[in-house]
């Protein structure tokens, strides 16, 4: 209840502040003053505001607000007419009307629709049964969910929706946590995706070198990304091993024990009551999804050229994701319609009916999204980028041999406060190849840094949009998301950092990787005799 009033207050207060704005926007004509906080620490003020508030109320929706506000009022020198301008102009509107935004948000509308016909169909229950009778352990269903999301390495906001929405069933019937699924989804999405040379952030990544052969650089930096790396190597470990800690260690105790997959917290979004066809079966499921990946694949070097005469790795380096996505879940909305009637599982009436249904699951996820949007067009409005490049490159020359893990914490910070991997890829890969040339080993090894870093970042920040969309994947409560993973990520992270140091004395990957593989591994083994030890 308290949640909802909450919710509640938060709509009537934007619903009440909209049309003020559109008047004052109407009438102001004269300039803002200049900020004297911009391109200073005070740029990162805002979404430090709201990642703190989020974390101690356990309330995403206001405290995402309020950090915009603060923005706001940063930008503005505390104006009222200014605050509400930049906060619903620049920010709210802005990112509502941005192009590539809006794809996203068409692609998240659309594959609610897809996952509510699915689950309307009966193909989720089938292949929950299918699953069940082949999958007969926890490590086994967590090993199944962190291949499935190795395999789906195209896209990450592709990634979290669809192995949520395949696992859900199979994880449930063993009693994984939601909070754990979330994890292993969230881990499996941008970790994979930056060590995948097909798929949308490597294209993302060679846009940044303006030499042309970013892509060939994406490839030798590959070794070099311990943090994705000791990721899966983590996630496979803790899987076997049946290792938990943290706050994870109660959200799995209590599903483990007491069936309670939630511990007590609501779901993201909630969970479809309806009875499903009994006509459904497991190509119900399966036929839809493989679809999905074909067509989105395809949608993604459509926008990048690909048929008009591109290559297919240039098509995927000037790929739009979000229009690629965008067209290719349209596409198999339309042929999953055709083949449900075709297989009379349910009717057009039903199928319509999931479409709003579809659309209501993903509210939570779009409203937290167009939040952290907005949020950082308040920190990039007031010099958050500026102020970051300025720091890197006063460091730079003073510890050569220590700047990869310095690039490497810069980059996790950086990504943890703005809530955005691409966006400090943007601003550090230039930085450290203007420091560093393509020839030097260094330089790799910095590049490579960078990606870590913004990955690490964006994987523990609760303003993350992949956070938010694993979240929205395993139908768990976001915030829980945020504090269970936390120490799995920085605990990955630190290795990391330590394994970046190594590579700035011997920056070969032949020599640094199985290091960092076998401390990671001794560090959790570490870990599993501590609390074999204390149930001993």
């Amino acid at each position: 209840m308290k949640f909802k009033w909450r919710t509640g207050w938060l709509l009537f207060t934007l619903m009440l502040l909209a049309p003020a704005a559109t008047v004052l926007a109407e009438e102001a004509e004269e300039a803002l003053p200049a900020t004297p906080f911009y391109q200073t620490p005070w740029a990162l003020v805002p979404a430090v505001v709201a990642i703190a508030l989020a974390l101690i109320t356990k309330e995403v929706y206001s405290s995402l607000f309020i950090g915009i506000l603060t923005g706001g009022m940063l930008y503005s020198n505390f104006n009222f007419e200014g605050t509400l301008l930049h906060v619903f102009n620049d920010g709210i509107v802005a990112s509502l009307s941005d192009a590539y935004n809006v794809g996203i948000l068409v692609f998240l509308v659309v594959l609610g629709a897809m996952v509510a016909m699915m689950n309307k169909a009966g193909g989720s229950a089938a292949f929950g049964r299918w699953a069940s009778a082949r999958i007969k352990s926890r490590a086994g269903a967590q090993l199944a969910t962190i291949a499935l999301g190795v395999l789906i390495f195209v896209d990450d906001y592709f990634n979290c929706l669809t192995v949520g929405s395949v696992m859900r069933p199979v994880s449930d019937k063993q009693k994984i946590s939601r909070a754990k699924l979330a994890y292993l989804i969230d881990a499996t999405a941008a970790p994979i995706c930056i060590i995948a040379p097909v798929s949308s952030w490597a294209a993302a990544v060679s846009g940044f070198v303006s030499e042309g052969n970013g892509f060939a650089l994406f490839i030798k930096a590959i070794p070099f990304n311990f943090y994705a790396i000791l990721t899966i190597v983590m996630m496979v470990t803790i899987a076997i091993l049946g290792i938990d800690f943290g706050p994870m260690a109660k959200h799995e105790k209590n599903a483990k024990d007491n069936g309670d997959i939630f511990s007590g917290m609501k779901a993201m979004a909630s969970e479809t009551e309806e009875s499903s066809s009994a006509k459904g079966t497991v190509l119900d499921l399966v036929l839809p999804v493989v679809l999905l990946i074909i067509n989105c694949v395809i949608g993604m070097i459509y926008s990048g050229g690909f048929f008009e005469g591109a290559g297919f790795i240039q098509a995927f380096s000037d790929a739009d994701a979000s229009v690629g996505l965008m067209l290719g879940s349209a596409v198999t909305l339309i042929l999953t319609v055709i083949i449900y009637l075709l297989r009379r599982v349910l009717s057009f009436r039903e199928i319509m009916d999931c479409v709003p249904e579809g659309f209501k699951a993903m509210v939570p996820a779009i409203l937290i999204l167009t939040f952290a949007w907005s949020l950082k067009a308040m920190t990039d409005s007031l010099g958050a980028k500026q102020f970051i490049e300025g720091v890197v490159q006063a460091s730079a020359g003073r510890f050569d041999a220590f700047l990869p893990g310095i690039i490497f914490v810069i980059g996790c910070l950086m990504a943890f406060a703005t809530g955005t991997s691409w966006g400090t890829f943007g601003i550090l890969i230039p930085i450290t190849l203007n420091i560093f040339p393509l020839t030097s080993p260094l330089g790799i090894v910095c590049v490579s840094a960078c990606m870590a870093g913004a990955v690490c970042g964006d994987h523990c920040s609760p303003i993350s949009d992949t956070t938010i969309m694993a979240s929205a994947g395993a139908q768990c409560d976001h915030i829980t998301h945020v504090n269970t993973q936390l120490p799995y990520a920085i605990m990955v992270a630190v290795v990391s950092f330590f394994a970046y140091i190594l590579a700035g004395v011997v920056p070969k990957a032949y020599v640094v990787l199985p290091v960092a593989i076998l401390l990671m591994v001794v560090v959790l083994l570490g870990v599993w005799l501590l609390q074999r030890s204390q149930k001993d």
